[in-house]
């Protein structure tokens, strides 16, 4: 997720050096998952509240596909070998985004039947975003892209921040998972390079 911060989304924000897109559409981003941290579960920890659908999470969780998403769509109306770069690259961090939602999602108590519906809904936001980004953010301007993108990014940042990394202290850290994190980080970096 910081790859895909710092490879992706942080270039196209700082291209324009406009701030005022930037801080609009990030600070609504946090205002929105603040908004949502409010009404759901608290703390990031979701053990303590079985059964209730982890609302912050999956707001960031949905804002980062439908991002993702908007980037594939943006790719494939550049060119088709663009777009299927891209998609390849992004697959990597969706494969990684649909575990940690399985483990959110268990660790709520949500029901098996709820959970593969919450899941099948949040994997068709790709589609949604991909249609979007092909065609209606195309041809937006660049303060309006800008709006977009720093709107995902602070999504993005809320879901490492808040919900990944609790998550993840939980279990002991290894040189293992450490250095993981860094291979694939610069898998990442340099899939942004060549592609």
């Amino acid at each position: 997720m910081f790859s895909v911060v710092g490879v992706e989304l942080l270039p196209d924000i700082l291209r324009e050096h406009k701030p005022i897109p930037v801080i609009v559409g990030f600070t609504m981003g946090i205002a929105a998952l603040l908004a949502l941290r409010w009404f759901g579960p608290s703390e990031g920890s979701l053990k303590n509240n079985p059964g209730k659908l982890p609302l912050p999470f999956l707001f960031a969780m949905g804002v980062d596909i439908l991002i993702d998403g908007f980037l594939i769509g943006i790719g494939f109306a550049a060119g088709p070998r663009e777009g299927k770069l891209l998609a390849l690259a992004l697959t990597v961090e969706l494969l990684s985004l649909g575990i940690a939602t399985v483990v959110t999602l268990t660790d709520a108590a949500i029901p098996r039947k709820r959970a593969i519906v919450v899941t099948s809904f949040g994997a068709s936001l790709i589609l949604v975003g991909a249609g979007l980004g092909g065609t209606v953010l195309r041809g937006l301007s660049h303060t309006g892209m800008e709006l977009v993108l720093s709107f995902g990014l602070a999504a993005l940042l809320f879901l490492v921040v808040e919900e990944l990394l609790v998550e993840a202290h939980e279990v002991p850290e290894t040189p293992l998972i450490t250095s993981t994190f860094f291979v694939g980080f610069l898998l990442f970096l340099v899939l942004g390079i060549v592609l």
